[in-house]
């Protein structure tokens, strides 16, 4: 009898997996999102964890890609650590966070493998064991009938399994989908809808790709409810979801669907920050909301949460430590002249998606309605990234204010796949985030979308915009030569004012930005610039220009030191 060979796990197979996981999330992600009814019925759970696994993948490709077309291949360790980092730094939504401490429980413990090549069964065992538990430890009240169930699930399959990675990996997988089979049993709002765990759903996909990347095999894979699946059972689902006591966090009520009585924002960010400043952070957050779930390590987190207070959340992260790639997602509210909720699904008629440079703006537009992308200085957010903020948006209708030039085409691939999808969106070509706050101003959605539309272009385009950054590199620009460290004032986006000093830089760029007249001007103060910059400019513009009001926002780490508006 032949001898069967012995499988393990090593770089290769660690590459391999992500690349056959992101496949079968992409496969999946539609049918995910569909059943999405837990804890927040927002539709998004399959392209959240399908965006986080992008980015383990995308970390995994960077350590091979070191290596060049040589035959070396990175360390096993190298690899599970980049799988790890890249799916925390990545992670979207409550879903996504949960699997990137699923794969950072895994990663701690191959990771002791060292500059071994490969690992071994028993070493994969004890990783599926720490993964379930840290997660479950990540998240604040965990509730039973989750993904939570789903990796303990595979976690305790594991254990009783003997033999090499691809035995352990098989025993997982089957372990999972027979506790996923189970979870309608384990939550009522599951059942109700007929639908397993959405979260649980993608974690046996995941688990799928492993076994079919130690052992070469693929796996069957299962529907998610009784009867075949197609889009149209999504909205079938969702109402039969209705309040059930009980069906939230431990002790709580009901929290399944976005609008029944639930929390008004998702806040997600990354924070630097050591062991004492998250658990005093933990408390705090968990005060203001639920779906609380914190997870890293090693000085940088993943914080997610449902609050009322985006503010305070954001807040509370700041008295911890560094917050930053701060994304704040408005889940829809009741109708506020009835006083009803919106059924769970129900798409609001119109809704405003824009991208914003900085924490600050981010929670202005928020503020306002709008579903926010951040782009971080150097890091502007792809297609896929403004598609998922529409869909989140859960409106027929959508604005998008892409609010940078340069973002231009990437706003447009995001609007035409969006109406591929059913949404209508309008993109307003807005080249500043000053110009999207003049836009917003005027948003109407009780006029009809092209009227409105209009308006906000009208207002869009009537506002010249300018910012204050500092160069930093010696180059040419319309303005003449700057030397790296010179301050630039940009108008339209040329540079048509080199200084030294930031203040006066921005004086002489107000000032000509006035000559053509302007009756609101209005100041984006980022966190690098000087504390009086605001006040100084305020005197200015009222001693100087008669009946031309000022206005001053906040914008943090925006990148430039100053954004100047003037409509």
């Amino acid at each position: 009898m032949a001898q069967v060979p012995q499988t393990f796990l090593d770089a290769l197979a660690v590459r391999t997996w992500c690349g056959l996981a992101l496949r079968a999330l992409g496969r999946a992600r539609e049918e995910i999102d569909a059943i999405n009814v837990y804890p927040v019925a927002d539709g998004d759970t399959g392209t959240n964890l399908y965006l986080t696994l992008e980015s383990a993948a995308t970390a995994v490709e960077a350590v091979f890609a070191g290596y060049g077309t040589g035959c070396a291949e990175p360390a096993l360790a190298d690899a599970v650590r980049a799988m790890a980092h890249g799916a925390l730094i990545g992670a979207r939504g409550n879903s996504g966070t949960i699997l990137a401490q699923l794969l950072r429980g895994m990663a701690q413990v191959l990771a002791d493998a060292g500059d071994a090549a490969h690992t071994d069964g028993p070493a994969l065992r004890l990783a599926l064991r720490r993964a379930a538990d840290s997660a479950r430890q990540a998240v604040a009240h965990p509730v039973e009938g989750t993904v939570l169930t789903v990796a303990s699930a595979a976690a305790d399959a594991a254990e009783g399994a003997g033999g090499d990675c691809g035995t352990v990996a098989r025993a997982a997988y089957e372990g999972a989908r027979a506790a996923l089979a189970a979870t309608p049993g384990q939550l009522a709002v599951l059942e109700r809808a007929g639908v397993v765990d959405a979260g649980g759903r993608g974690l046996v996909a995941v688990l799928g790709a492993l076994v079919e990347a130690v052992t070469g095999e693929a796996v069957r894979e299962i529907p998610s409810r009784g009867v075949p699946w197609s889009p149209g059972t999504a909205a079938e689902a969702h109402a039969r979801v209705e309040e059930v006591p009980g069906c939230g966090t431990e002790g709580g009520p009901c929290a399944d669907a976005a609008g029944a009585d639930g929390p008004a924002f998702e806040v997600i960010y990354l924070l630097e920050a050591d062991d004492t400043a998250v658990t005093r952070l933990r408390a705090r957050l968990d005060a203001l909301g639920d779906s609380l779930v914190v997870v890293g390590g090693d000085g940088l987190w993943n914080v997610h949460v449902h609050v009322d207070d985006a503010g305070a959340a954001v807040e509370a992260g700041v008295e911890a430590g560094r917050p930053y790639r701060i994304r704040i997602t408005h889940f829809g509210l009741g109708d506020v002249h009835t006083g009803r909720e919106r059924p769970p699904r129900e798409r609001a008629q119109r809704a405003v998606v824009a991208v914003v440079p900085g924490e600050g703006l981010a929670g202005l537009y928020t503020e306002a309605g709008a579903t926010t992308v951040l782009a971080r200085p150097g890091e502007p957010p792809a297609s896929g990234e403004l598609v998922q903020a529409v869909r989140r948006a859960h409106a027929r209708e959508v604005v998008l204010l892409p609010n940078d030039a340069e973002l231009r085409h990437t706003a447009a691939a995001a609007a035409e796949q969006a109406r591929t999808e059913g949404i209508r969106v309008a993109l307003i070509p807005t080249r500043s985030a000053v110009q999207g706050i003049a836009a917003l101003a005027v948003h109407e959605p009780e006029r009809r979308f092209d009227e409105d539309v209009v308006q906000m272009t009208s207002a869009a385009g009537a506002t010249r915009y300018a910012e204050v950054a500092v160069a930093e590199h010696e180059s040419w620009t319309t303005a003449g030569i700057c030397q790296a460290g010179d301050v630039l004032g940009l108008i339209d986006g040329d540079v048509a004012v080199i200084g030294t000093d930031v203040t006066a830089t921005a004086r002489t760029v107000l000032d000509r930005m006035l000559q053509a007249g302007g009756e609101l001007v209005t100041l984006v103060v980022g966190d690098e610039a000087p504390r009086t910059v605001a006040t100084h400019l305020e005197t200015h513009v009222r001693e100087t220009y008669l009946a031309v009001d000022t206005v001053v926002y906040h914008g943090g780490r925006q990148g430039a030191l100053l954004l100047v508006g003037v409509e």
